[in-house]
């Protein structure tokens, strides 16, 4: 299993269209993903418990991957939540 702490960069958050885009991410893979804001821990691949989170721009969220391509996993998604960023 991978975990990561991470600051969203993202300048719109996880809000629809970048939470879509998001679950789609994750649907590509094997590896089951969990997002956690605060005490509360989400699918990665439901679209509507990511947007109950609310994760706006600079909110700190963790990151777990777990399965068989969860490097991959990982990588992509943190692609998304900090464009730029050199993982």
């Amino acid at each position: 299993m991978r975990e990561t702490t991470l600051e969203v960069l993202n300048e719109e958050g996880l809000h629809t269209r970048p939470a879509n885009e998001f679950v789609k991410t994750v649907k590509q893979f094997e590896s089951t993903v969990t997002l956690q804001k605060g005490d509360t821990d989400v699918p990665g691949k439901s679209l509507l418990k990511i947007m109950k989170l609310g994760i706006v721009t600079g909110d700190t969220i963790t990151l777990r991957c777990d399965g068989p391509d969860e490097d991959a996993a990982m990588d992509a998604l943190v692609r998304l939540v900090q464009p730029g960023s050199p993982e």
